[in-house]
């Protein structure tokens, strides 16, 4: 994943903010439920196909997917990826505008999802935040553009701006390519597109 480097000004240690602090703790419970019931959490949480008539897709599960995580490998880098980028972005917009753009691009990861899942065919389900962190992700890089972070495999320390480009064009290759089968890629484009949309719309109102 990434580690963050702070050039310009120290850490704020005043605690976590509210909104990080509960999608964490939201995401390790569910996560934990996950153990004691894998298969009633997945049938019934995770996003499944929608156009296929044996899949037992929910509307609700274009958020609840976000909850869900594969192992644990997944969840960690996730809620790392949110404890590191997300914190100042609340401290910056708030608590209700925080939450508001994390589910809006968790949903809009899981609508691309399933438009890519209709495409491809098969039975399948998707889990993980990772829609709503890459919405983070592209935030901080605009709202944070000349910070610094480093890449911890490898690390190679870049501007906010550049790493946004990286992960993005990374993830489209990747995607196209089919080299990481399992992976949603396009579900991860998904939630910076709908971040981005979601800025647009906030700068049309304040202007």
């Amino acid at each position: 994943m990434t580690q963050q480097i702070y050039s310009r000004r120290p850490v704020n240690n005043t605690g976590i903010p509210t909104a990080v602090f509960a999608l964490l703790v939201a995401n390790g419970l569910v996560f934990a439920l996950q153990q004691f019931s894998p298969r009633f959490m997945f049938i019934n949480f995770a996003l499944w196909p929608a156009t296929v008539p044996q899949s037992p897709f929910e509307v609700w599960q274009l958020l609840t997917y976000a909850f869900m995580h594969g192992d644990l490998t997944h969840i960690a880098f996730n809620m790392f990826g949110l404890w590191m980028f997300g914190q100042d972005l609340e401290r910056l917009w708030g608590t209700q505008r925080f939450l508001t753009y994390f589910i809006v691009c968790a949903v809009g990861a899981g609508i691309i999802q399933l438009l890519v899942a209709a495409w491809q065919g098969g039975l399948y389900p998707t889990v993980g935040a990772s829609g709503g962190l890459f919405g983070i992700l592209l935030a901080y890089g605009l709202t944070f553009p000349n910070r610094t972070v480093m890449l911890m495999f490898p690390p190679i320390p870049m501007k906010a701006k550049t790493f946004v480009v990286v992960f993005g064009v990374f993830e489209l290759f990747m995607g196209l390519s089919g080299a990481a089968p399992g992976v949603a890629n396009f579900a991860h484009l998904g939630g910076m597109l709908f971040g981005f949309l979601m800025l647009q719309y906030w700068g049309r109102r304040r202007r």
